[in-house]
């Protein structure tokens, strides 16, 4: 269970769909068959479960551009640190990685400099603890 507390956190979506997906004003997106991992952050009422707990299901109405995604991904895991807001680092983390490709510019970043929030990859990343 993810505590009601702010904090940072990843979505870890598997995409067994190769079509193209708009991304409200972002525009099209073409998926690809592997994993996605997204970078957020949850300081807002409710903290992480309230935004996970939102993640977990499909949006009528998207809000974010995760929820766009979501509509076509399946959630596999979800990573999270309690109190901390380490988005940026995180995603910089993540694209530093071995296999890890942009997927487009400004998804999940429109509020802050990172280049994007979220990543592709064609194999699923190690679980870690």
């Amino acid at each position: 269970m993810r505590p009601a507390v702010p904090g940072t956190y990843v979505l870890v979506l598997r995409s067994s769909s190769t079509r193209t997906i708009r991304i409200g004003r972002l525009g099209k997106l073409q998926l690809q068959l592997g994993w996605y991992v997204y970078v957020g952050s949850a300081f807002g009422p409710g903290g992480l479960r309230a935004r996970v707990d939102h993640h977990r299901g499909r949006a009528r109405r998207p809000y974010w551009h995760v929820d766009y995604l979501r509509r076509y991904t399946r959630l596999e895991s979800v990573w999270y640190c309690c109190g901390v807001r380490c988005e940026h680092e995180w995603a910089a983390a993540i694209g530093a990685m071995p296999g890890a490709t942009m997927v487009q510019q400004g998804f999940g970043s429109s509020d802050c400099r990172c280049e994007t929030h979220l990543y592709w990859f064609e194999v699923p990343l190690p679980a870690t603890s």
